[in-house]
């Protein structure tokens, strides 16, 4: 019987949702995110729908540039309670397909319906099963990915969005994902993507095609056996939900106390990254994202923000960051230290596979 899991993402998923409260946004590029305040507003895009998509829009972009590019969008503070509402509603009935759940966030999941269908043909047939249910109940559509492990599956679900569904078969890996940029696969961003392109390795294609011993030589034994894996389908970890609780804290106490806030949003770009490297490493997802900011006289403020699930998205981590900043900018006072924790962590090195970016730094 073949492993087939199932890669379920919300479409656009603030968005949409907002879109099913208030039918005067159908049609229209919204924008989900920091007030633009006429281009001059601090923070950033939570999440643009596809038709502000269409004008450069993306999760993390400045609110500023986003003003720029799209004036004659939408643009809505989130309302988280809302998400998370939605988001329970979702997770509750994908529980229901599968006893081998696990969350990506408020916005994803995976589903190892293995035990479930003989036949990726029968998958397909669950797939819009779910897609039905979720639209008839939610209100919302949803893209899935069906594949042989995780990672096809989450790479699947990106090739036909929104509400789509892709399958890759172990016999049609090469045929569907290999003409796609190597960045396609998770865990491979800009840096390592330059890196592999230096090696000669632009698309899924040129490593698919590459043998193992050629590999080796061009990134290394670990890199190597990793991506080779990966673009073949062999592995994969175990779609489970994860146990156990732990946080990982950074803070950056400035040289000089500063009220440069574009000085202070870069620091806790620098501080998020390295935490989310840090855990990618272990394999570790988290709950809830902390922010502290200590002022001028000590006197310090932490606020928190919980996702319903366990996540691992640093994009996602960063845009409630800055949100939460954005509540202290008309403090006159100067900052001397900013610091972010994640919390109520689950998971550990043996529950996921390790990121591309990982072995490349080993």
């Amino acid at each position: 019987m073949p492993v087939i899991i199932l890669h379920v993402d919300l479409d656009c998923f603030y968005a949409s949702v907002e879109k099913r409260d208030n039918l005067a946004y159908a049609g229209k590029p919204l924008v989900v995110g920091a007030d633009p305040k006429g281009g001059i507003g601090r923070g950033v895009v939570l999440t643009a729908s596809y038709e502000a998509r269409k004008f450069g829009l993306h999760s993390g972009m400045p609110i500023s540039r986003a003003f720029k590019l799209c004036p004659q969008g939408t643009y809505i503070r989130p309302n988280f309670a809302k998400y998370i509402a939605a988001s329970k509603r979702v997770m509750a009935i994908l529980k229901t397909y599968s006893a081998s759940y696990q969350s990506g966030g408020l916005d994803e999941a995976y589903l190892d319906v293995s035990g479930r269908c003989a036949s990726f043909t029968e998958a397909e047939a669950l797939a819009n099963a779910i897609k039905a249910e979720i639209h008839g109940t939610i209100g919302i559509t949803c893209s899935i990915g069906i594949g042989p492990t995780n990672v096809l599956a989450k790479i699947a679900t990106d090739l036909h969005k929104p509400d789509g569904i892709t399958i890759i078969t172990p016999d049609t890996i090469q045929d569907v994902i290999g003409g796609c940029d190597i960045s396609a696969i998770p865990g491979i961003g800009k840096k390592t993507k330059q890196f592999y392109y230096d090696k000669g390795l632009m698309t899924i294609n040129d490593v698919f095609t590459s043998p193992l011993p050629d590999l080796v030589f061009l990134i290394g034994p670990r890199a190597a056996k990793w991506l080779h894996g990966v673009v073949h389908g062999i592995g994969g970890g175990p779609v489970s939900e994860h146990h156990g609780r732990k946080s990982i804290s950074k803070e950056r106490t400035f040289s000089e106390d500063t009220a440069d806030y574009d000085f202070i949003m870069t620091k806790l770009r620098d501080l998020n990254k390295k935490l989310h490297d840090s855990i990618r490493e272990k394999g570790i997802f988290y709950k809830t994202v902390t922010l502290k900011i200590r002022f001028q006289g000590f006197e310090t403020f932490v606020r928190s923000q919980s996702f319903t699930r366990a996540v691992q998205d640093e994009a996602k981590a960063f845009a409630i960051i800055a949100i939460m900043v954005d509540a202290f900018k008309k403090d006159t006072r100067k900052v001397r230290l900013v610091g972010i924790k994640l919390s109520n962590i689950e998971g550990g090195s043996r529950s996921m596979q390790k990121t591309i970016l990982d072995f490349v730094k080993a």
